[in-house]
């Protein structure tokens, strides 16, 4: 004989098609659980195309939702005026801080912006060289973008300029398409072009909201993907080291180690490697005297400026260039040349010049927004990471105008901005207009800098790309978490930097895939003495609920990925359930604890459904706890709520329970 169904009165056949109510609101009206049409009377959630005008909304109007909460007379009164001021401070952040600037904190940014621009001035010089471009490009990528980041960026202490990783992702990638030996025009072009795309796309993602796109690349793959391009870019510079002439254009270990043996069959000059080397240490020595000195802050910042002017002296009063010493030579100063007319959109290389731009611009957010989050958090505000996208996406488009190539934050100077007492963007604006200056009138006096310098002060940036510590934290925390990170770094190492970032993409992602498709299943228990509900593997000393199995889905989407495990383990546990308990209580309700999945599939609510009807052949009753807003509305669209009845949707597990034992008047006319 067929048990009552604790939950609800309705008749179902098998198939659940034989429906005692026929329309929602007849549904509606046998509910007696209060709670319950809080559940199924909630408004639609917004929809596609309303989530994506609305994230475009809250990012270019952010003030819209207070100015509808206050009252209408208070929306007469402004003006449109002081609506185009309300538009333009969220897109210009200086708007609002530079009314409140003061003449002590500019002392601070000057300072700050001073000791930032000697730091800023040869670290440029020696990533454009990284990045197989003339030294004018990187003090370029120093002028314009950190100007039009200082009015919309939203960080104090994020430097913006030419950094380590970005430059060695445009050599390796570009270098394949155009060799910048051999037609550097082209090359040049092509820079140029993946500096708009990379700007497009950043934009893009502030504008459209789409920040969680840089979380693909997981905090792991990103120490893993680090690490290896800081051995591959000191690698990189034994061709200046070593004054090699002759040097491969690949970035992993094999080659770049193959050519470095070929040279020693030619003649090499050991003085490139005693300068850098001794210019190197000096460094090294200044940054262990600042960190050990706070008040010395500024030595290992000038540090790099004084080796620069040094290490000119010396080959200029030595004539060493004339033994062997590579030097920099004559480079264009002045202002930043448009590069407008240089953009290519109709080459043969867009679509890999597009793929190259994404790429960097995912890098080039994940760094700076990492660092920029991270001294945020020292000072006790929030940043922005839309803004910062923005931000971020108009400086590299102006930047690909204006000759420079892609710039991001950096986490050296940025440290060092820090160190200096900045108080604002203004220290940006300060080092800018102290390279603009410097690309007017130093150009000429650099002419016999070594390129073993420039080497050595990049060098001397590495050691904060390796966290040794951070990678055996994750070793003992998450090995699936490491192996994303060894992934990333033995793919930049022994294959390229693409291939890296593939590897530690494709493990990121297996491991979503392979937690969606098993997700965890938990069967629940009653805390004693409380209505919370627990799980039994976790909580032993839970209680049982005769005749009831209490079953949370920890999976945050109910889709066709795992539609069918799911169904099928809830049904094998109930089978299992019912023969442990031949003696006791047989299961007779199967209560379904959906807190955790925020989303669903046909495929799910398919499941849901076969899994209804197999329940009920057997005399099992089916509820559902605490549906979420986009699964409850998938249900009722779907007809599900309509097919197993209204009072078999509950705000809580307890409540659900409470309705199958009968010890609330909930449903106890149905059982």
């Amino acid at each position: 004989m067929a048990s009552p169904n604790p939950f609800a009165h309705q008749t179902f056949s098998v198939e659940g098609r034989d429906l005692h109510h026929e329309q929602s609101h007849e549904v509606d009206s046998h509910i007696k659980n209060p709670s319950t049409k809080w559940v199924l009377d909630s408004p639609d959630p917004p929809g596609f195309c309303e989530n994506i005008f609305g994230s475009i909304k809250k990012t270019v109007f952010p003030h819209r939702n207070h100015t509808r909460s206050s009252s209408s007379s208070s929306q007469k009164k402004q003006s449109p005026c002081e609506r185009i001021i309300v538009v333009l401070s969220s897109v210009f952040p200086v708007l609002i801080w530079g009314r409140k600037y003061t003449a002590l904190k500019f002392k601070s940014d000057l300072i700050a912006g001073l000791t930032l621009a000697s730091l800023s001035i040869p670290q440029s010089i020696g990533y454009a060289a990284l990045a197989n471009l003339a030294p004018q490009y990187g003090l370029y990528g120093s002028v314009v973008p950190p100007l039009i980041y200082s009015v919309m960026g939203t960080s104090q202490e994020l430097a913006i300029g030419p950094v380590a990783v970005v430059s060695l992702l445009i050599s390796s990638m570009i270098s394949k398409l155009v060799d910048p030996v051999a037609d550097p025009v082209s090359y040049m072009k092509l820079v140029f072009t993946v500096t708009f795309f990379t700007g497009t796309f950043q934009a893009l993602f502030g504008l459209l909201r789409l920040g969680f796109l840089i979380d693909f690349l997981s905090h792991a793959a990103i120490v893993g993907f680090m690490a290896g391009a800081a051995i591959v870019i000191g690698l990189q510079q034994l061709k200046s080291l070593l004054g090699i002439s002759h040097f491969t254009t690949k970035t992993d270990v094999v080659s770049v180690l193959d050519a470095v043996i070929k040279s020693f069959h030619t003649s090499l000059y050991p003085l490139n490697f005693v300068i850098g080397c001794s210019f190197l240490i000096f460094i090294l020595i200044t940054r262990f005297i600042g960190k050990r000195n706070k008040k010395l802050f500024w030595l290992p910042a000038i540090s790099p400026v004084i080796s620069v002017i040094l290490s000119t002296l010396i080959v200029y009063l030595s004539r060493a260039d004339e033994h062997g010493v590579k030097i920099i030579k004559h480079f264009k100063g002045g202002l930043n040349p448009s590069s407008l007319n240089q953009l290519e959109f109709n080459g043969p290389h867009l679509g890999e010049a597009a793929k190259a731009g994404f790429i960097c611009a995912i890098i080039a957010l994940t760094e700076a927004v990492a660092v920029g989050r991270s001294f945020a958090s020292i000072k006790g505000y929030n940043l922005d990471g839309n803004k910062e996208m923005l931000a971020m996406g108009f400086m590299n488009i102006a930047g690909s105008m204006s000759s420079c190539y892609v710039s991001t934050g950096s986490f050296s100077r940025t440290a060092v901005n820090f160190s200096a007492g900045c108080q604002s963007t203004v220290s940006n604006i300060v080092m800018a207009i102290t390279v603009f200056i410097s690309l007017q009138l130093l150009t000429k006096l650099l002419y016999y800098t070594p390129l073993a310098i420039l080497a050595s002060i990049i060098l001397s940036a590495l050691p904060g790309l390796i966290d040794y510590n951070e990678a055996y934290h994750i070793w003992k925390v998450d090995k699936m978490d490491f192996l994303a990170c060894i992934g990333a770094f033995f793919g930049v190492l022994f294959a390229s930097v693409e291939i890296g970032l593939l590897v530690a993409v494709c493990v990121s992602f297996g491991r979503l895939i392979l937690n969606a498709i098993r997700p965890g299943i938990e069967e629940l228990g009653r805390l004693p003495g409380t209505d919370i509900f627990c799980d039994k593997a976790q909580y032993p000393g839970v209680l049982d609920v005769p005749g009831i199995s209490i079953i949370r889905l920890n999976s945050g989407s109910f889709c066709f990925a795992n539609a069918n495990p799911i169904k099928e383990r809830i049904t094998k546990c109930v089978t299992e359930e019912n023969a442990k308990e031949v003696a006791k209580k047989p299961i007779t309700g199967i209560i379904l604890d959906m807190s955790s999945v925020m989303s669903i599939d046909s495929s799910g609510i398919l499941a849901l459904e076969e899994m209804y009807k197999k329940l009920v052949s057997r005399n099992i009753h089916l509820a559902i706890a605490n549906p979420r807003w986009k699964v409850i509305h998938k249900l009722k669209l779907a007809g599900f709520v309509e097919k197993v009845g209204g009072d078999c949707i509950f705000l809580t597990v307890n409540e659900a329970v409470d309705a199958c034992l009968g010890s609330k008047s909930i449903g106890l006319s149905n059982c």
